[in-house]
């Protein structure tokens, strides 16, 4: 029996040579490229485009960008042979944690996290450096590094976070005015 084929074919250079391409046009709106996926089949490309910036990205930017986008990738039109639907996205709540700014991001926000030996926990992420982030867990500070996580994320809160615990990290929330003042 002959081996199957993959259904998406590894699109090769493409996604370095796209990266050079879109890099700029990213950077120049504001944006940091936070990831570019392309995937093929047969002859169609899905080009997906991440983007993501200090301040948050809005569905107003995102659509500006991505007019940007798809004209530039029009110029380059050489580097995609074939048709194309292009994506233009934030991360969203549940991308990894995988790069430096995205623990500094999200800074005091509550984390699951799997480390490379197989432990899970959640806990609350503080201070992030270039090799590790310091995050609460049970009440206690403790440094993770960045290379002993096989997976982190965000978890959604419906509920602002504990005082304790933003106290510990050193922030709290600003004090409410007082009425009447």
């Amino acid at each position: 029996m002959p081996p199957s084929k993959p259904v998406q074919p590894d699109p090769g250079p493409l996604p370095g040579q796209l990266y050079g391409v879109l890099e700029p046009i990213v950077t120049g709106a504001g944006f940091e490229l936070d990831d570019l996926d392309v995937r093929v089949a047969g002859r169609r490309h899905t080009v997906k485009v991440i983007v993501d910036s200090d301040g948050g990205v809005g569905l107003d930017a995102l659509a500006g960008l991505s007019r940007s986008v798809s004209a530039e990738l029009d110029r380059h039109e050489h580097l995609i042979n074939g048709s194309y639907t292009l994506e233009v996205t934030s991360p969203g709540a549940e991308r990894p944690l995988t790069k430096q700014r995205h623990w500094q991001r999200a800074h005091l926000r509550k984390v699951a996290v799997t480390t490379t030996d197989g432990k899970k926990f959640t806990g609350r992420v503080g201070t992030a450096g270039p090799e590790s982030v310091v995050v609460l867990v049970d009440g206690k500070k403790r440094e993770l590094r960045f290379a002993d996580v096989r997976r982190a994320a965000v978890e959604v809160e419906f509920k602002p976070a504990p005082e304790a615990e933003l106290r510990a990290l050193g922030a709290a929330r600003p004090a409410q005015a007082e009425e009447g003042s």
